[in-house]
């Protein structure tokens, strides 16, 4: 299969040509030219306004059943052509292709859900203080929605906006990540496939602020949904708030993990590693801070650092890849960055800590211990094949420090105490919090942090609240 051809997609036609200007798609493994992205021109990304305004008028209006069929045939599709998707994301992402392929068959679930759950968006009737009067409760649709989603995940956090967008009777406007764009034209293709009304969703790229500000700042566009930094989401929310647009930001993490001396520790190590090194530790809840208790510090760390150096790093496409590349070259320089501020610090790099030499986007997994706290492997987000290992003496200890940062995404917790298990799972300040097992971002499981990781959920029972308004109705008869 070659990579396949990117277009923009609006109003129900898939675009490209047009003396528009074109972006250069890498091959992160290989640094191959493998495509080329058209960037949506103003008119363009006023067409794709004007398409998702016009069929917002008749979406809103559509029945949930409806709704329901579109995303059930999308989740259907899906699992259908996951090989083919998962190869194009290998291609312009990096990831190992059993973790691209297995991104497209997991989130066929997030389709299927909200098929269900769009069937149950209820409202409710309020016992009135006069028999005359009768008072209800309605859930609307928001109206137009601006989606950005990023690179990381080019599949799944795409798919969560969209459909969330659509089953709630919304439209969107997504502008996909520009260096990872093939799963997101699938996504366009499974929808135009399943019979989505044309307009219902479009699909534009560019230079991410032109796109953005244009975007946001038309009175078309009623809500916002974005994945991606903490910096750039601060940006995005301030804008959206001062025009009174509802947003939902899923921003970056810092995610502690907390190795109680209880813990089963090979099966911590078991589950910790793979999990960490997964897409190249590129991901916002991965585990990054390693806090573990002085009892058993030495013998997980020990453990940790076997298991991490076994690992086979190459091209995905390759059988047998546990890691792939890093997504950009940039990424190469930003992760060496936080090891030479480790070293420079005291701090010891116990396996990995360099890029791998050859051609492509390859840093070696990466454990670093006797870390300071002022190191910045334990201040900023690494976004990358990088564990710090700390340790800690008392679980209050561990908790203060876990909580110690203004992240609150996801977090981690190993103990067979069930008073550890209450204390750490109640203490700690993150959105989602996982004790003992590797258990977020299922479909039917709310997704999001708090504090500087941001605001609002996706899946779940709450997966529609941001994309819903609340009305009021009273009426005497």
């Amino acid at each position: 299969m070659s990579y396949p051809r990117l277009s923009l997609y609006i109003d129900g036609e898939f675009i490209h040509g047009g003396g528009r200007l074109e972006q250069d798609i890498l091959n992160p493994a290989t640094h191959e030219v493998i495509g080329k992205l058209p960037h949506a021109t103003r008119e363009d990304l006023d067409q794709a306004l004007a398409a998702a305004a016009r069929a917002f008028e008749s979406w809103r209006k559509s029945s949930p059943i409806e709704r329901s069929n579109v995303l059930r045939k999308v989740g259907e599709l899906a699992r259908a052509r996951a090989q083919d998707i998962g190869r194009g994301i290998t291609m312009d992402q990096g990831k190992p292709l059993a973790e691209s392929v297995g991104e497209v068959m997991f989130c066929a679930e997030h389709a299927e859900w909200h098929a269900e759950e769009c069937r149950r968006i209820y409202g409710r009737v309020i016992p009135a203080r006069h028999p005359a009067v009768r008072q209800t409760v309605l859930r609307e649709p928001v109206g137009v929605v601006a989606a950005f989603s990023p690179w990381n995940f080019p599949f799944n956090q795409a798919i969560r906006k969209v459909s969330a967008a659509v089953g709630a009777g919304c439209s969107v406007i997504l502008k996909g990540p520009e260096d990872t764009p093939s799963a997101v034209l699938a996504i366009a293709q499974l929808f135009h496939d399943a019979g989505l009304p044309k307009g219902v969703l479009n699909i534009v790229w560019g230079v991410p602020s032109e796109v953005s500000n244009h975007l946001i700042e038309s009175p078309v566009v009623r809500k916002i949904t974005f994945t991606g930094s903490t910096a750039v989401g601060k940006m995005l929310a301030a804008k959206a708030s001062s025009l009174m647009k509802r947003s939902t930001m899923e921003l970056g993490g810092h995610a502690p993990v907390i190795v109680c001396d209880d813990a089963d520790v090979d099966a911590a190590i078991a589950l910790l590693v793979p999990y960490k090194f997964r897409n190249a530790g590129q991901v916002c809840i991965s585990p990054t801070r390693f806090y573990v208790q002085q009892g058993v510090y030495d013998r997980f760390v020990a453990g940790f650092v076997e298991k991490t150096s076994a690992l086979k790093v190459g091209d995905g496409l390759v059988e047998g890849t546990q890691m792939g590349p890093l997504a950009q070259q940039r990424r190469v320089g930003a992760v060496e960055g936080f090891i030479d501020d480790a070293r420079e610090r005291g701090a010891s790099v116990l396996v990995g800590g360099a890029p791998l030499p050859g051609v492509g986007n390859y840093f070696a997994p990466t454990v670093v211990a006797d870390l300071p706290d002022n190191a910045r492997l334990l201040n900023e987000e690494p976004f990358g094949p990088v564990a710090g290992m700390i340790r800690f003496k008392t679980v209050e200890e561990a908790l203060q420090r876990a909580n110690g940062l203004p992240y609150g995404l996801a977090s981690y917790v190993f103990t067979r105490s069930n008073h550890n298990a209450h204390l750490l799972s109640t203490g700690l300040a993150a959105g989602m919090v996982s004790v003992n097992h590797i258990g977020l971002a299922l479909a039917e499981t709310p997704f999001g942090g708090i504090n500087d990781s941001g605001m609002g959920s996706e899946g779940g029972l709450e997966t529609f609240d941001g994309y819903l308004n609340t009305k009021f109705i009273t009426q005497m008869n």
